[in-house]
């Protein structure tokens, strides 16, 4: 009987050391703060399971990036070195910035090349995100897990009693899933779902949070998939702010909906909780409306996936003792946000969701997507409503570059609370349309356009993807006297190259260094040249400095040498 006992002792200890080793610790991305950014994207390695190790993508890490620090009104400086075997690019998704700094298809990083995009953060206080935005290769780049987020504070924000100590009461929690082949890859073609879910690149994820209010800023980073959040036990939590900002006041639900590129901030009040406590972060995917996606029934193939239309954990959460300078509750309101009506906007635009019949891409208007094709013409200043239309039978993400919108109506029905701030990205339901309104200013930029496109990016390489350009008809220059012609100096340099135009009214629009093989070495968009240009990081050799002017958009180049 005492045998028995032991045994059955025993057996209890083994499944709950197996049971607390199932989880494993949820990595927290460093931070980068300041106004000058290094980011380097390379190949990299995560011992996911047992045997191989899969061949993973990173900025600066192992998986996924930093993330960046921004204050609201700096101006920040960014230096993207590209380690990668093939060209990508970098969209700062979300931010308010000329074009040509953006980061979308046009913007590509060869290999072995440092882009230089510099701008003036005039965002919100919120969560953003990079990313690569390469045509046809947007999918591959973000299975593998290049991206970041970006935090903006502001003034506004930070005289809100909220959680923000990084890390041990504001949780950035990057949201995603992936298949793995018999020798642990990453498996990314013809698929749209992953099979296991990864919580900031970790699988079966777990952390312990402080028994206090509790801030998670959530990023859906899928391909494909949707997710219905909520706790395992059903508590309420606020939502405080969407893609672009914080709400005006705090929603309070259960469940949130979130597609891909889709932002939130939640609290969540573990105050009453006993230290030692479980509960699950979970995504209540299963049963919901048909067109979800992720709903699919099958398991397997393309469109199939074993988390599909089930629930599932995304974060095993204990609850832990309280700090010193916990946050015990939400504030009652949190922003005076004014928004864009209908009867603001003076023009109208429209797109719809086409195609997307079996072996067939889904496209916007019928056409996909073409580099040299310009869909739409915005006006610098204009406010604007857009009404998308998806008249399909899948659902999809809408996202629009440079703005931050305000959705005023669905034809559905009301508009969602937990929806109701600035945004990005709009969830687009099958047979439902979407309107929002926003304001393009700042920026004009006739060569470079922003896109517009479905999130999804499988959808997005495969053409589901437009591009408008902001025009200044106010802006009228006079090209027929103009001089793109320049002077380097010193020649030879050391450290910095400067340049002077031989029309002082002219300026540098787009600058290039490139090697004498032809390889370009720095992409210098609108460099400035009263600073120079810093050259000290490039050998010891012959290399020309290719300058496109503003006025007349001609490229003339010219050589130098490195000291």
């Amino acid at each position: 009987m005492l045998r028995l006992k032991l045994t059955f002792v025993l057996v209890l200890l083994i499944s709950s050391t197996s049971f607390a080793q199932s989880y494993n610790p949820l990595w927290i991305p460093d931070t980068l703060s300041g106004t000058t950014f290094d980011l380097s994207i390379r190949d990299t390695f995560v011992q996911y399971k047992p045997g191989n190790q899969t061949i993973t993508g990173g900025i600066n890490e192992k998986f996924w990036g930093p993330t960046l620090i921004f204050n609201k009104g700096d101006v920040v400086h960014m230096k993207v070195r590209n380690f990668l075997n093939d060209s990508t690019t970098i969209h700062w998704h979300g931010m308010h910035l000329p074009a040509v700094m953006d980061g979308g298809p046009h913007q590509i990083i060869p290999p072995g090349t440092i882009w230089e995009p510099y701008w003036t953060v005039s965002n919100n206080a919120a969560t953003y995100w990079y990313h690569p935005h390469l045509h046809q290769m947007t999918q591959e780049h973000i299975t593998k897990g290049i991206g970041g987020f970006i935090i903006v504070r502001d003034s506004e924000e930070a005289a809100l009693a909220l959680p923000r100590s990084y890390g041990v009461d504001d949780i950035p929690l990057v949201l995603t899933s992936r298949r793995f082949d018999g020798s642990n890859a990453f498996v990314y073609q013809n698929i749209s779902y992953g099979d296991e879910m990864l919580t900031n690149g970790v699988l079966k994820a777990e952390v312990s949070l402080p028994r206090q209010m509790v801030r998670f800023r959530i990023l859906n980073a899928e391909i494909e998939r949707g997710y219905m959040l909520g706790f395992s036990d059903n508590r309420t939590f606020y939502v405080i702010g969407n893609d672009g900002g914080l709400l005006n006041a705090p929603v309070a639900v259960t469940r949130l909906k979130l597609l891909v590129g889709e932002r939130a901030e939640i609290m969540v009040d573990l105050g009453d909780d006993d230290i030692g406590k479980s509960i699950d972060m979970e995504a209540f995917n299963s049963g919901q409306a048909f067109g979800f996606p992720g709903g699919e029934p099958q398991s397997g193939g393309p469109l199939g996936s074993l988390l599909n239309n089930v629930d599932f954990p995304v974060l095993h959460i204990t609850v832990a003792a309280s700090t010193a300078s916990k946050i015990t509750s939400v504030p009652k309101t949190l922003a005076h946000n004014v928004y864009w009506t209908a009867t603001d906007a003076t023009v109208n635009k429209t797109v719809n969701v086409t195609d997307g019949t079996p072996g067939t891409n889904f496209t916007l208007d019928g056409k996909a997507f073409d580099f040299n094709a310009i869909n739409k013409h915005t006006q610098l200043g204009a406010i604007e409503k857009w009404t998308i239309t998806n008249n399909m039978v899948f659902s999809h993400a809408f996202h629009i570059h440079d703005v931050e919108f305000k959705i005023i109506s669905r034809s559905s029905g009301a508009v969602g609370d937990y929806e109701s701030g600035w945004k990005d990205v709009v969830a687009l339901p099958r047979n439902e349309s979407v309107t929002f309104v926003a304001k393009f200013d700042d920026y004009a930029d006739a060569i470079h356009p922003y896109m517009y496109h479905c999130h999804f990016s499988n959808h997005e390489d495969g053409g589901m993807m437009g591009q408008f350009v902001v025009d200044n008809p106010a802006s009228v220059l006079d090209k027929s006297t103009h001089s793109p012609e320049f002077t380097l100096f010193p020649n030879p340099a050391k450290n910095l190259l400067f340049a002077k135009f031989d029309d002082l009214n002219n300026s540098a629009y787009y600058g290039r260094i490139v090697a004498p093989n032809g390889r370009t070495l720095y992409m210098l968009p609108r460099p400035d040249m009263k600073n120079g240009i810093d050259i000290s990081l490039i050998p010891t050799g012959s290399y020309f400095l290719q300058l496109t002017d503003e006025i007349g958009k001609i490229t003339t180049t010219k050589k130098f040498i490195k000291e």
